[in-house]
């Protein structure tokens, strides 16, 4: 579902007299349906680097990135957005949304452009704002209003609300108390008992302990990493 191979990245310092930085070279990793493979290595990896190739928010200098038959790599702005609305979902650290739209419509949004009907795709959102203990009086309010931790659980809500086929997961449990962060691991193993194909960032040892089938160290996958 997941398939990497020779991937490099580098970033180009405009502003330092065009110095390029590199951050990876020759990344190869495969993930099968209903697999949670984990990400590890230092900060400064390139754990988040990687995960944002694959998402298409970076394009790679070289190799092919492809997610559910589609090479990201290579990829029409036009698959790239079909790609993350049918494919692969996402869920960051931040909550990035539009002012002023409720945090039920924010949930259900993925479901609505997926083609889900309106009453279903908020009763689904809905299920999941309660799952994941958001009160009801706020499902209604922006959650640009809301606390760093409703704002997290929000954003899990949303990444978990539609099946996608693949996800990746950027330290989905981090700050959270221990009964959503209990929530959290069940929404990551019903989605692998489903058949989705993850990649993850997690910082708690316990839940990658726990979620995770294997682990690639992003370390081996720097320029000038020992052979």
């Amino acid at each position: 579902m997941i398939e990497l191979n020779g991937v490099s990245k580098s970033f180009t310092l405009h502003n330092q007299g065009s110095a390029v930085i590199p951050v990876m070279e020759n990344a190869s990793l495969s993930v099968k349906p209903g697999e949670c493979v984990g990400l590890t290595g230092d900060s400064g990896a390139g754990k988040s680097t990687l995960m944002r190739v694959i998402y298409g928010n970076y394009l790679a200098a070289s190799g092919s990135v492809v997610v559910g038959g589609i090479d990201v790599a290579k990829a029409e702005p036009r698959e790239i957005l079909a790609l993350r609305r049918e494919t692969l979902g996402y869920v960051s650290q931040f909550l990035r949304v539009v002012p002023r739209v409720s945090a039920l419509d924010v949930v259900a949004e993925p479901l609505l452009a997926a083609g889900t009907p309106a009453e279903a795709a908020r009763d689904k959102a809905a299920s999941l704002l309660a799952r994941l203990n958001i009160p009801e009086r706020l499902w209604s309010l922006s959650p640009t209003t809301f606390s760093g931790g409703e704002q997290q659980r929000v954003n899990i809500a949303r990444g978990f609300a539609y099946a996608y086929p693949a996800m990746l997961l950027d330290e989905p449990t981090a700050s959270l108390d221990a009964q959503n962060r209990a929530t959290v691991l069940e929404l990551i193993e019903d989605a692998k008992a489903r058949g989705a194909a993850i990649i993850g960032i997690f910082h708690d040892a316990a839940a990658r302990e726990r979620v995770c089938d294997r682990f690639v160290d992003v370390s081996s996958f720097s320029r000038g990493a020992a052979a």
